[in-house]
């Protein structure tokens, strides 16, 4: 039996025209990549505050939370 698989879109036509989705359950896992954040180009923190807010919306869809970050994978 396989695991089954949530992607998660924040609805951008660009994630609809690439085939990408912002983060992907399967089974425990969830990989969140891509996420950038807007704001003005020379504020990083306020761009750093916006990714981070985007990733927490995405790994609420997929049933986790920032608490359950471990890391990125190493490949």
């Amino acid at each position: 039996m396989s695991a089954s698989r949530i992607l998660v879109s924040s609805g951008s036509a660009f994630e609809a025209t690439v085939g990408y989705s912002r983060a992907v359950r399967v089974g425990p896992y969830v990989a969140v990549a891509g996420t950038t954040g807007a704001g003005p180009a020379d504020d990083i923190s306020a761009q750093t505050r916006d990714a981070l807010r985007r990733i927490e919306i995405a790994l609420r869809e997929a049933r986790a939370a920032l608490t359950d970050v471990c890391g990125p994978a190493s490949t």
